[in-house]
């Protein structure tokens, strides 16, 4: 799950910063033409560690040497350390990014593409860029088990609109006041639920509520790794209630060439949220090395052919 909202004490993040010329990490061999020397940082968690390896690869692949500065910390600890140049690269999400980088503005919106240009509009004066989002997201989501789904053929949150008053809504305290959880539920989709049970976000509450039946209906994270563990399928968001996290590389201008962006591009070009959750499974869960996972994904959709 995506553990970068919380917030962190400025002299926590201004520490772990000074850990950057020396946080764990290693270079990628390149290929055969070596090039530039590209630094790949990622967030203190495992599906950062995934996505970073990805990208790092990918260059490492197409002759650039990569140097890695793995779970560096939060977007509070990666973002100075980019703009300073310690670090060159990160993968980031879109609304998070750009909610961090307009100092919580509000300018987020459920459109991926809408987000990342206006995430580029606050990037490009301190020498940053957002590059293509890709359609994978890690973000807020609502999910159903396969049973429910399939006793009411769901897909998206707009088919419970004429059911909701049938289900259970389970999720953390916060839920009925929050704009992007039971009101949005209401106001953008219409969705009316029978009850509402106060759990926790995302947490082992919701999920044994899942288990027991006491919920129909939970908030959960789009790219959880245990999702497929637990036979829960989420439901696709059709009318953009959440603000869009989609995966997008952040990098410094000086080092996104027309190449580094295409060989990014291809990478988030093919990435789905359904790869997030199987790729977290196998770091979090089966308790794989990113580096292995990143490497068994590129290989099997022909990045290294």
């Amino acid at each position: 799950m995506n553990r970068i909202r919380a917030s962190v004490w400025l002299i926590a993040a201004l520490a772990a910063l000074a850990t950057v010329a020396t946080a764990c990490g290693g270079t990628t061999t390149p290929g055969t033409t070596s090039k530039d020397t590209i630094t790949v940082a990622g967030f203190n968690f495992p599906e950062s560690s995934i996505l970073a390896e990805l990208y790092g690869q990918a260059l490492a692949h197409d002759g650039y040497t990569v140097n890695y500065k793995l779970l560096l910390g939060t977007r509070e600890v990666l973002a100075p350390a980019i703009k300073s140049g310690q670090i060159d690269l990160y993968p980031g999400y879109a609304a998070t990014d750009l909610e961090y980088y307009n100092s919580g503005a509000g300018e987020a919106t459920g459109d991926a593409t809408a987000t990342t240009a206006k995430l580029n509009s606050h990037l490009s004066s301190i020498g940053l860029i957002a590059l293509t989002p890709s359609a994978a997201v890690d973000q807020n989501a609502f999910a159903v088990t396969k049973a429910t789904q399939t006793k009411y053929t769901l897909s998206k949150l707009s088919d419970l609109a004429p059911i909701g008053n049938q289900l259970v809504l389970g999720a953390g305290p916060e839920c009925p006041t929050r704009p992007f959880c039971q009101p949005g539920l209401k106001t953008t989709y219409g969705i009316t639920f029978k009850d509402f049970k106060a759990l926790d976000t995302d947490g082992p509450l919701t999920r044994a509520a899942f288990k027991n039946g006491t919920i129909q209906v939970g908030l959960v994270f789009s790219s959880d790794a245990d999702l497929n563990q637990l036979g829960l399928v989420v439901l696709q968001d059709d009318k953009h209630l959440e603000n869009a996290d989609n995966v997008v590389p952040i990098a410094r201008q000086a080092v996104a060439t027309p190449e580094v962006t295409s060989v990014l591009n291809k990478v988030d070009a093919g990435l789905t949220t359904a790869d997030l959750v199987t790729m977290n499974g196998q770091v979090e869960l089966l308790h794989q090395d990113a580096d292995a996972v990143a490497a068994a994904y590129l290989q099997q959709h022909n990045f290294f052919s």
